[in-house]
């Protein structure tokens, strides 16, 4: 993982100071790309721990066209709550402290972040125990699943882009237009968060699958690993489904940012050497992407550096 480090480098040597919408703070740098050849082993960040099941969880509740929060905390993955508990702190029927400024408080204010916490969990309890609380606060909108599997055309009908990609790469593997789009403008309003990851494009030579992603922002220290390896998964997926092998993953950052707050995260991590990439071990049995569960999902040998704690900024 030796193209993250450098990427992590590249910002800390290049990047400038600039304001962002959580109010945080970056430094940033427009334009960046690494290449992963997933023949080499599975890209599985090694100079910390990246928790390999939530990047799992997250990567089959898109693939399931799902855009609610109760799936993930189904399967103890956290990673978008903070976006649903915004939706009903600010909401007329929440009648707890006062949350407003939640995410930096809450990082800034051992107080205030018992209270948080408190409420966080009152919040997780009532998303899992009542459908119709998880209904209404767990919805994210038209986020990455719908536009994967369920976009909405002008005309009212719907189009399963990764259905139709799969069944592109059977039929005419060497199309240039195996291309699966997550950002719609239309539907921005109304998603709890603009996709970051926006397009992905898929390419057979060889008999290898290769997939190139546009992320348009990328939270370096947190989220691009996620990224990484969520997206060499589902590579990893369609190849099986499609009788392909694995060639490279291909990420292309636009806005490529570290926080403020992860400075010193980041100059830790890079203190440290890479270790031996693990091995990614699916469930031969299972032919559909579709068909896949937890279960059916694993890597083998994972022995990382710990990890290292940073906020997320919402």
């Amino acid at each position: 993982m030796k193209q993250y480090l450098e990427l992590c480098k590249h910002v800390l040597s290049n990047g400038v100071k600039k304001e962002d919408r959580t109010g945080t703070g970056t430094i940033s740098t427009f334009g960046y790309q690494m290449r992963f050849d997933l023949q080499e082993g599975f890209p599985l960040l090694t100079t910390k721990r990246i928790p390999f099941r939530l990047v799992a969880s997250e990567l089959l509740w898109f693939i399931k066209g799902d855009t609610n929060i109760k799936y993930l905390l189904q399967n103890r993955n956290n990673i978008w709550n903070e976006w649903a508990f915004k939706k009903w702190v600010e909401s007329d029927e929440y009648t707890g402290p006062d949350m407003t400024d939640f995410g930096l408080r809450s990082q800034q204010d051992k107080s205030f972040a018992k209270d948080y916490q408190a409420q966080m969990d009152l919040f997780i309890e009532r998303i899992l125990a009542d459908d119709a609380f998880a209904e209404k606060y767990g919805e994210l909108g038209n986020v990455y699943g719908k536009q994967w599997r369920n976009w909405t055309t002008t005309q009212g009908e719907t189009i399963d882009q990764l259905q139709d990609v799969i069944a592109t790469i059977k039929k005419n593997p060497d199309s240039r237009r195996l291309i699966v789009s997550a950002w719609n403008p239309e539907d921005i309003p109304s998603m709890a968060l603009p996709p970051c990851h926006t397009l992905f494009q898929f390419y057979v030579l060889e008999g290898k699958l290769s997939c190139q992603l546009y992320q348009r922002s990328g939270d370096v220290f947190l989220g691009v690993p996620f990224n990484i390896a969520s997206y060499a998964l589902l590579t990893h997926l369609i190849a099986h489904e499609c009788g392909l092998e694995v060639g490279e993953f291909i990420h292309t950052l636009g806005d490529a940012h570290i926080y403020s707050n992860h400075i010193e995260q980041v100059k830790l991590q890079l203190t440290r050497e890479p270790k031996e990439l693990p091995q990614l071990i699916l469930n031969k049995d299972k032919k559909s992407v579709f068909d896949f569960e937890m279960e059916d999902i694993s890597v083998e040998g994972y022995d990382p550096h710990p990890a290292i704690k940073a906020p997320v900024a919402v």
